[in-house]
């Protein structure tokens, strides 16, 4: 995990086979939110690579009712553990919403449902925002009639102009002039205004199968 990016969230998930109860030692890895009051060997192994790799354990962390946070039963169906975990990022751990079993999903297994609600934000790419430059046309101004008349005057004179001109029979410069005599009377009588860029939040939700 040492080799992932450290703006990449990390998410482990799997059958840890981990009985974690209540300590608060170990709450600022695991928090107390978990049905067990004794614990087995993986407990210190989950929590030893937890803290090594720098991750919490999200599985514990979250205010469920007991049926909601087991993720195993017994053949019997008299023990009831929560053993499967998953683990996130530490500096990225606010991105989990929700860690919770789902009893009611037919996964062919001893052990239930765990799903994780996640939400992360993404970066608008560099060079999408430089080729965005967040101007746009102050298009509330054709409202006005004066304005409007104005617009339509100089657009009618910039195309009886480009009849006139000779671009060579090349589509591509005849395509730019065709935009910049858009451009320049939009700009001219009408202005232009400012656009608020948003970075933008995606929410996502991953399940797993234990």
């Amino acid at each position: 995990m040492y080799h992932f990016p450290k703006y990449h969230m990390k998410i482990l998930l799997g059958d840890f086979n981990a009985k974690v109860r209540r300590e608060n030692i170990l709450k600022p890895t695991i928090w107390n939110e978990n049905p067990h009051q004794d614990t087995n060997d993986n407990c210190v192994r989950i929590v030893s690579l937890a803290t090594s790799k720098n991750l919490v354990v999200k599985t514990t962390m979250f205010l469920h009712r007991n049926i909601h946070k087991c993720s195993w039963t017994s053949p019997d169906g008299k023990t009831q553990n929560q053993i499967d975990h998953t683990l996130a990022d530490r500096r990225w751990h606010s991105s989990i919403l929700d860690v919770r079993s789902f009893r009611g999903a037919d996964c062919d297994t001893d052990h239930y449902l765990v799903v994780a609600k996640a939400k992360e934000r993404f970066a608008v790419c560099k060079q999408a925002a430089h080729k965005f430059d967040g101007e746009g046309f102050n298009l509330r101004k054709l409202s006005e009639l004066d304005d409007r008349k104005q617009y339509q005057f100089e657009i009618i004179n910039r195309f009886a102009a480009l009849e006139n001109l000779n671009d060579g029979g090349d589509i591509n410069r005849a395509w730019e002039n065709i935009k910049e005599n858009i451009k320049t009377p939009a700009k001219e009588s009408l202005g232009l205004h400012e656009l608020k860029q948003h970075k933008p939040w995606f929410g996502e939700e991953y399940s797993g199968f234990f």
